[in-house]
């Protein structure tokens, strides 16, 4: 038979009563006045039938029995908050948490997100932006798989940069990658224009660490060795661990950025950058989207997957 508990607002008051030491700052906290925090106390300590507080003039003291207890109090309190969130999230409404890697967020999903808004009112949509969890071990597929479970413990559709081999859980490849230098229109003129990737001897490379990160192959490594070039050092510039500011400096023409155009492609749109070769180099990872075992179950989380797919295989993607 269930242990039966006390009332749910005595352990409440209890709780931040305890926290703060202070009666007063536990009624702010829960808008509640000082009298009630008070009184639900009592009744917490007249149902135990033990003394939680060793009361003074002016400060309260933990009793030994009330410190060992208040742990596992605020655990307990912490998981029905998450139980709460996670009930939230599932309801029959339209609500939707998406956590995305910040480059990706930034310069892929959000100039598209109107539309799926649009077409979709009646969805409150939550956007996420994640770091990936990097650790000693923060490469290959047991990283990977972390990642995945930890953004998808909060979040019903996590999209990352990576193979996407992660069994057991719901995965599909949204776009595939590859790297190519991009630059500002301002450097295929003036005084050494980039016309072939020779040219690049003369101008500052730009580094987005994504391929150095997550696979320890650097991106301009890969693409000057598929260019043949080799008096270029492809190591010498500025690193960026978030593309997005790698990008940034590109766009003001501090150098030239060996990245994923499909990273760029408002601003190759716009003109705000060019891509002044044609040698692109395919990249094995791509961008997926991971989601769990049941959240198609939801419409919000089947209408937002199925506008992925549809973003993902638009012309200029």
């Amino acid at each position: 038979m269930p242990t039966r508990l006390p009332p749910l607002n005595s352990l409440k008051a209890f709780e931040a009563a305890a926290r703060h030491l202070s009666v007063k700052k536990a009624a702010l906290e829960l808008n509640v006045t000082s009298a009630a925090v008070s009184h639900q106390i009592r009744t917490l300590e007249d149902y135990l039938g033990v003394q939680l507080f060793h009361r003074y003039n002016r400060a309260l003291e933990l009793t030994d029995v009330a410190r060992a207890a208040l742990p596992k109090l605020g655990e307990g309190f912490e998981c029905l908050a998450q139980a709460v969130a996670h009930l939230r999230r599932h309801q029959g409404g339209g609500s939707l948490t998406v956590s995305a890697a910040p480059s990706f967020a930034s310069r892929w999903l959000m100039p598209r997100l109107h539309r799926f808004i649009a077409a979709h009112p009646e969805i409150d949509v939550h956007i996420s932006a994640r770091m990936r969890r990097l650790s000693v071990d923060g490469k290959g597929e047991l990283a990977e798989r972390a990642t995945v479970e930890a953004w998808l413990a909060d979040s019903d559709v996590a999209i990352l940069y990576g193979r996407g081999n992660v069994p057991g859980i719901k995965v599909e490849r949204l776009i595939d990658l590859s790297i190519t230098p991009i630059c500002s229109p301002r450097l295929l003129s003036g005084e050494h224009p980039l016309k072939e990737p020779s040219d690049l001897r003369h101008h500052l490379l730009l580094h987005d660490d994504t391929g150095a990160l997550y696979d320890n192959e650097a991106f301009w490594g890969l693409w000057l060795n598929a260019a043949g070039v080799t008096d270029v050092d492809a190591n010498k510039g500025p690193h960026f661990s978030h593309a997005v500011l790698a990008f940034e400096a590109a766009i003001d023409a501090v150098g030239v950025l060996a990245s994923m155009p499909v990273l760029a492609a408002e601003d190759i749109a716009s003109g705000k950058l060019v891509v002044p070769f044609d040698l692109v180099v395919k990249l094995p990872n791509g961008y997926y989207m991971a989601c769990g075992e049941h959240a198609d179950e939801r419409p919000a989380v089947a209408a937002f997957r199925e506008w992925l797919r549809g973003e993902a295989t638009r012309p200029g993607t």
